[in-house]
């Protein structure tokens, strides 16, 4: 029924509150933008990953009326999606982090502490402690976001995979890691732990 019709269009009705539109747009692209992340990133996992948050950033942007590239839209979503994999790339290479923001300090990621190189046995020690650490905080949050933290981080599962397995949308296991985080980053500064052994 929508196949047919041009982005712009597609676009107005998504924003009207048809949500089949944006269906329409993303079979539509998803496999040239998928592909545009993979060659960049090189691993599955990673590229559904940032292909979920492009797509969230385009819905949100679209539903915001903050688009206003009329008859580019796969330009646009490209842009958006080289951005991403170049934040990925910035913040972290081997671990996105969930939930970005303008404010550099909510991109701070607890786990990045595990990733040290060069360890001496104490280092070894100190990071272990400071592992378990971690693990009991996460046992302090809301299920919901226990549930996903672990799903991520332990069992290294795609934000795709863990909305699946919980039954919800991708969009709400993002919003479960943000909120995570969050909660950890406070449970840390209140129980007065320093997660370095540098």
């Amino acid at each position: 029924m929508y196949a047919k019709e041009c982005d712009d269009s597609l676009i107005k009705k998504f924003r009207a509150g048809n949500s089949r539109c944006f269906d329409v747009l993303l079979e539509r692209y998803q496999q040239r933008v998928f592909s545009y992340i993979y060659q960049m990133v090189k691993d599955q996992d990673t590229s559904n990953d940032i292909f979920q948050e492009v797509f969230i950033k385009v819905i949100r942007s679209l539903k915001k009326d903050s688009y206003n590239h009329e008859g580019k839209l796969l330009s646009w979503i490209l842009r958006i999606s080289h951005n991403q994999v170049i934040d990925y790339f910035r913040k972290n290479s081997k671990m996105p982090i969930a939930g970005r923001s303008s404010n550099y300090d909510e991109d701070y990621n607890i786990f990045d502490h595990l990733n040290l190189e060069e360890k001496s046995a104490e280092d070894h020690m100190i990071d272990r402690q400071i592992s378990k650490d971690i693990r009991l905080l996460i046992e302090e949050l809301p299920d919901e976001q226990m549930e996903v933290v672990k799903m991520r981080y332990f069992r290294q599962m795609s934000f795709k995979d863990i909305a699946d397995k919980t039954g919800v949308s991708i969009n709400t296991s993002l919003g479960r890691m943000r909120y995570a985080l969050i909660n950890l980053r406070k449970l840390v500064s209140d129980n007065n732990l320093i997660l370095s052994n540098s």
